[in-house]
């Protein structure tokens, strides 16, 4: 009997399943958040150079405080190719003479300008506080709030590499309420940064806790539903992260102070803690790792609670587990495409504030567009496969990326549309990845795997950022790369096997034979 079999036997899809997948699930919300928190913690505000105004004033005015705000803007900072003040520059000395506006300025007349030596002035009305206004990252220090980020899927790479690996040797179970842990304490810490180089080693420290949570919940959810409920237990993992995405923009709203924001985003996960020691572990790793008799106990108790008591003790009156052991495997192609998507992904969704709308609104279209692009994924991966839907996903991400360089920037709601339809498109590709990474690789090294997968992933997370740094010299080149790398990537989906309906591997075994889950003889089952 194999072991999807045996979990029909023991009420498939029952309430244990219901339980286990709901409180699997509801951290998924939260981790979301954290991943684009960004957005709101090191948005950008309007800002200036202090003005510093001269009690002196030789232009006929009785004094600078009759003089509007707008007035010492105008005397006190120039203006740039738009007509909007200068972000990093201020006039070496007060220029009365531009308040007469019939005034004319002789060539002998000097407007010396000088950086911000006293600081900066940042405009208030959306965000109170951010990483950018606490710790002035900008003018020569603003590539290093990109640098956060980069530093934050760092984190998220090695926290892939480290848990992926430690949970197929040590359980997933652990693993995942460590990883609850590790995000509660750094998390809480973050918001309490004293320095810019803290809340850098903080959300570094943040993101490899995600990894970790990411990783096991999506193998735990996966390695106990039968096969034909996979595409939808994978497709509502999907759906939590895209609610969670809706959520953020409400907190960051709600919370316009980025310490405050942070700390609330990251005060459930002591909560995820403490009920995670009710999760049961995979009971097909403790067969694969030598423990048959743990299993044997821990599927007992989940036919009782599926009430399917008596046919869970029939089943497994004695018999016993097959221990098996890895081979030599060699890792599919789908690190390409895990690599792909989110580059492209993170390309788009931290560039919110460039579109030219409300950010909050942004964040929720962004956000929204996840239900019906998901869903469409879903019903693509259950009745056409997961080869097909992969690919479709991304090339039509590449070219809504790519179709935005032709669209002039005074079109801004063409643009944004575009660029939604890109971003739920790479989303329902997330959808599907994840889902199709659990199924290509056996149980055995399914963690190592996906973690290998989620590395890439992180990777291109980490070069999205640095990418869109070289839009200050050349506009169109971030465009056409993070358009150009789905593309690919859709064309080399076509060399990746089909698991439409195919049973999980357990074996490395099964998937050097052939198509992953189609020869069962030495899966592991009860004899």
């Amino acid at each position: 009997m194999t072991f999807a079999e045996l979990l029909d036997h023991i009420g498939g899809m029952g309430r244990f399943q219901l339980i286990h997948i709901a409180l699997l699930v509801i951290p998924v919300l939260m981790t979301a958040s954290h991943n684009l928190l960004q957005n709101f913690s090191a948005a950008v505000p309007g800002h200036h150079c202090q003005i510093r105004v001269a009690t002196n004033n030789s232009g006929g005015m009785n004094g600078t405080q009759r003089l509007s705000a707008k007035d010492l803007l105008r005397v006190s900072i120039p203006m740039d190719g738009d007509w909007e003040p200068e972000k990093c520059r201020r006039f070496v000395t007060t220029q009365w003479q531009l308040l007469n506006p019939n005034a004319t300025i002789t060539n002998g007349t000097k407007m010396e300008t000088e950086p911000c030596t006293d600081g900066w002035t940042y405009n208030t009305s959306i965000f109170t506080n951010t990483i950018i206004m606490e710790w002035d990252l900008v003018c020569n220090l603003r590539t290093l709030g990109q640098m956060a980020q980069s530093i934050y899927m760092a984190g998220v790479l090695v926290g892939a590499l480290m848990f992926g690996s430690l949970a197929d040797r040590f359980g997933r179970k652990a693993l995942l309420s460590w990883s609850y842990l590790q995000m509660a304490v750094v998390g809480t810490c973050t918001a309490f940064s004293p320095n810019f180089t803290a809340y850098c080693t903080f959300r570094f420290l943040v993101g490899m806790a995600l990894s970790g949570v990411i990783l096991n919940s999506m193998s735990l959810v996966l390695e106990w539903v039968p096969t034909k409920i996979r595409t939808i237990a994978g497709t509502v993992v999907g759906y939590c992260a895209t609610i969670g995405q809706i959520i953020l923009p409400g907190l960051a709203y709600a919370l316009p102070d980025w310490r405050w924001l942070q700390f609330t985003a990251s005060m459930p996960f002591f909560i995820f803690f403490l009920y995670s020691w009710w999760f049961a572990e995979s009971a097909r790793w403790l067969v694969l790792s030598g423990k048959p008799d743990q299993a044997v106990q821990l599927l007992k108790k989940v036919a009782q609670i599926n009430r399917k008591k008596e046919e869970g003790d029939n089943t497994m009156k004695g018999n016993h587990m097959l221990n098996l052991a890895p081979d030599v495997f060699t890792t599919p192609p789908i690190t390409i495409h895990r690599f792909a998507t989110s580059f492209a992904f993170y390309g788009l969704a931290m560039d919110l504030q460039n579109f030219g709308f409300n950010i909050y609104l942004i964040q929720v279209a962004f956000g929204s567009i996840d239900i019906p692009a998901k869903l469409g994924a879903a019903i693509g991966m259950s009745f056409i496969g997961r080869r097909f839907t992969q690919a479709a996903c991304v090339i039509l991400a590449g070219l809504a990326i790519l179709a935005n360089i032709f669209v002039p920037r005074e079109l801004r709601t063409l643009r944004t549309s575009l660029a939604v339809l890109g971003k739920g498109c790479l989303a329902s590709s997330f959808n599907c990845l994840y889902l199709y990474t659990g199924e290509l690789y056996p149980t055995v090294i399914r963690q190592s795997g996906m973690g290998l997968g989620s590395t890439m992933a992180r990777v291109g997370g980490i070069v999205a950022p640095v990418v869109r740094v070289t839009g200050e010299y050349f506009p169109y080149l971030p465009p056409i790369i993070y358009g150009t790398a789905p593309i690919i990537s859709g064309i080399a989906a076509v060399f990746l096997p089909e698991t439409l309906n195919v049973p999980l591997p357990d074996t490395i075994e099964e998937v050097e034979r052939g198509s992953p889950g189609v020869n069962t003889s030495t899966s592991p089952q009860l004899v």
